[in-house]
């Protein structure tokens, strides 16, 4: 009979580890670093990280790829789609996602809506697990997912400029798709390191520095804080 050394037993007991780790991926869609959506994406994946999840942060702009074109190969019948067919650099990622436990997006608002690459992303992500038929959502398992928001406006506007029912709308699809949603807004959000070398009057950049060294950081452990949660709940 051959018994299992310590050594072996300890390797086996880090692989079956490793295995049961969820895997937390977030989306950048901004295409700055160190700023505002990728800070909080990055406390996002740090409370997953205590949870003990396996963590990874992808920037949307530093990949080469476009959104959908309508080649419809999603659509055929008698067709399974995994996820988008088209051959660029989303495709591994998009690999990444079907076999994730939970995904998080990020994005600033410009012009009153998600970033050009996030709308890209977005596109390539959903369309192929959206039925013609009015069947359920193809995508072969449920994860949760969670959408982060940064912009200019303060929150009072949120009703008045429509962002409200534009992220009721995104949350409601990300839902609809893989079976769990939730969002966080933040607002009125620090733009420049030096307001004073910029042509703008209608943002005051002393008040947008002391709303980033106070309230930026709550809404950072707000964004930890789901980190931590949609890691625990998983739906797998």
């Amino acid at each position: 009979m051959k018994y299992k050394t310590k050594s072996n037993m300890g390797e086996r007991e880090e692989k079956v580890e490793m295995e049961n780790k969820k895997k937390v991926i977030a989306m950048n869609g901004s295409p700055r670093q160190k700023w505002n959506t990728h800070i909080l994406l990055e406390k996002c994946l740090d409370g997953a990280k205590e949870m003990g999840a396996e963590t990874e942060l992808i920037n949307l702009y530093d990949l080469n790829f476009k959104g959908c074109i309508s080649c419809f190969a999603c659509k055929l019948k008698g067709v399974i789609v995994r996820k988008c067919v088209m051959k660029d650099d989303l495709e591994p990622v998009l690999q990444i996602i079907c076999d994730c436990d939970a995904l998080i997006l990020g994005s600033p608002i410009y012009f009153d809506s998600i970033t050009g690459e996030m709308r890209s992303f977005w596109e390539r992500l959903i369309f192929p697990y959206v039925s013609y038929e009015l069947k359920p959502s193809s995508f072969e398992k449920k994860i949760n997912t969670a959408f982060i928001y940064t912009m200019n406006v303060p929150r009072f506007a949120l009703q008045i400029m429509g962002y409200n029912k534009i992220f009721r709308k995104n949350k409601r699809l990300l839902k609809n798709t893989f079976g769990s949603s939730t969002s966080l807004v933040v607002t009125s959000t620090y733009q420049f390191d030096n307001y004073d070398k910029y042509a703008i009057t209608i943002f005051n950049g002393n008040k947008r520095l002391k709303r980033r060294e106070t309230v930026f950081s709550k809404d950072c452990e707000m964004a930890f804080l789901l980190g931590k949660k949609i890691t625990v709940n998983t739906n797998n």
